[in-house]
């Protein structure tokens, strides 16, 4: 058990790139990146499962890292950042633009963390509130995203495979 649980603690900084000093929660998006590209490469439906599955490992690998270091919201646990990013970019076309433009709308929503992102983060609390503004910020990104990419084509085209 104790595998586990160290484990799921160093899952909350992603390894070792929480601990990074300058901006941990840009570097932990940023270090999300391959996985978005990577889960979204599988398709659409595998991407949401996966992301629904790591949900309940995030919240808990978050409370477990705040029981052993105390505080709230640690900048250290990026794992937050991680699932908000996967969030974010799902049903999103593969292009650089909607990746470098879901980049910058996820960050910029969790920094601001306006309307009800800000309230979620002040009100809940445990691994359960350093968790739930991320995908607070990564649902509205996603809808923001989504509405640009059906009205626009800012996003780009969608890369085609083919083999």
């Amino acid at each position: 058990m104790n595998v586990v649980k160290n484990f799921l603690i160093q899952f909350a900084t992603l390894f070792g790139v929480g601990k990074i000093k300058k901006a941990p929660g840009t570097w932990g998006t940023l270090a999300t990146l391959p996985w978005a590209l990577g889960l979204n490469f599988l398709g659409p439906f595998f991407a949401m499962g996966i992301t629904a599955l790591l949900t309940p490992f995030v919240i808990l690998s978050a409370e477990l890292y705040e029981q052993k270091y105390g505080g709230h919201d640690s900048k250290e646990i990026v794992v937050d950042e991680f699932l908000g990013f996967l969030i974010t970019m799902t049903w999103l076309p593969i292009t650089v633009q909607s990746y470098v433009f879901g980049f910058l709308l996820f960050r910029l929503l969790d920094i601001l963390k306006p309307f009800p992102i800000g309230y979620i983060d002040k009100k809940v609390r445990g691994g359960l509130g350093v968790v739930a503004d991320d995908v607070a910020a990564g649902i509205i990104a996603n809808i923001v995203m989504q509405f640009i990419y059906t009205h626009t084509a800012w996003l780009g085209s969608q890369m085609v495979i083919t083999s």
